[in-house]
């Protein structure tokens, strides 16, 4: 490998942001036991927030971005991981107190890497990322609880957005109806194409029942907010809602009728510090059942040098699909 390589480094100084490529060594990294040459990256909302001021993403400066990445190991320290195999790392520390994916090469620790699953590409990885894997660790989660193809439909709200999105494609892979619920108003046969088999109106109202009319088995939720309670009480009997995010605010009112009168349950997802053996049977299922035959129509690819560029859409939610950095582009 070269002595120096390029990484898109994100400082701060006086309390001012600024973001710049920056030619850094193996010895600007932070300690782990593996190097890996980085494919592919993606540019996620909590990577476009790290480059701005206030966001609370970035722990520590200065920082290189990118929670997701996927490459080719250079050197390992590690006695389960050798030169040459293919890998993913999400979540974890990653840019936020570690350096990321937005580097030509990344040093991580062990316990971080999962090997890339058979019937899955690099670059595949990255269309998925942490996008892709806590749709399907929610869809994983669900079915535990009881969510089944022989049942009603599945709402899946904020259905444009990377996790919505990628929740769509898969249940509608495995055999589910999907209802995508999304405040656009012009993307309804783009849902449809994707696998919804309805689309409705941003939920947003609630109102003062205690519970509503039985509409869904199960809701994948990456919204939250106070129209979380309206979906709650809309849930049919013994059902469960997968909560992922909080892009509609981080707090909702609930009676506990729903819960002790209809079964319902919901579920909180972590794809952050997900335990490994579950973390490597979900980037199975990735590679498998949930992987949709039409994965590839949502990736834009991008060379590394244009990421500014994205950077700047993703915060102006000016994108769409998934936005993969192509390291060899």
């Amino acid at each position: 490998m070269t002595e120096s390589f390029k990484a898109f480094v994100v400082d701060e100084q006086d309390g001012k942001v600024t973001n710049q490529f920056k030619d850094i060594t193996i010895d600007d990294l932070p300690e782990g036991e593996v190097l890996i040459k980085v494919k592919y990256s993606g540019i996620n909302y909590k990577d476009a927030l790290a480059t701005i001021e206030n966001s609370k993403v970035v722990n520590t400066y200065p920082m290189v971005p990118g929670i997701d990445l996927a490459g080719v190991i250079e050197h390992s320290d590690a006695h389960a991981f050798e030169p040459g195999e293919e890998v993913i790392v999400t979540g974890y520390d990653l840019g936020s107190s570690h350096y990321g994916g937005f580097s030509e090469y990344a040093r991580v620790k062990e316990e971080w890497i999962v090997p890339l699953p058979k019937d899955l590409t690099l670059e595949e990885a990255m269309i998925y990322g942490t996008a892709g894997y806590t749709a399907g660790l929610a869809i994983e989660k669900l079915e535990r609880n009881g969510l089944s193809v022989e049942k009603d439909d599945v709402l899946v709200r904020g259905a444009t957005g990377g996790v919505g999105t990628l929740a769509v494609m898969m249940l509608d892979s495995i055999g589910f109806d999907v209802v995508a619920s999304t405040g656009k108003s012009d993307v309804e046969e783009k849902l449809k194409s994707l696998g919804a088999k309805e689309v409705i109106p941003r939920i947003s109202e609630t109102d003062n029942k205690l519970l509503g009319k039985r509409t869904w088995q199960g809701a994948i939720d990456p919204v939250g907010g106070e129209s979380l309670s309206q979906i709650i009480k809309q849930i049919d009997y013994n059902g469960s809602i997968a909560v992922i995010g909080m892009t509609g605010g981080h707090k909702f009112d609930s009676s506990v009728f729903p819960f002790i009168l209809r079964g319902t349950s919901i579920i909180g997802i972590d794809s952050v510090y997900t335990e490994m053996k579950q973390r490597k049977h979900i980037w199975r299922r990735l590679a498998r059942d949930l992987k949709p035959d039409h994965l590839h129509e949502i990736k834009q690819v991008i060379k590394f040098s244009n990421i500014e560029d994205s950077i700047k859409k993703v915060l102006e939610h000016n994108n769409s699909g998934r936005i993969v950095i192509d390291f060899e582009a």
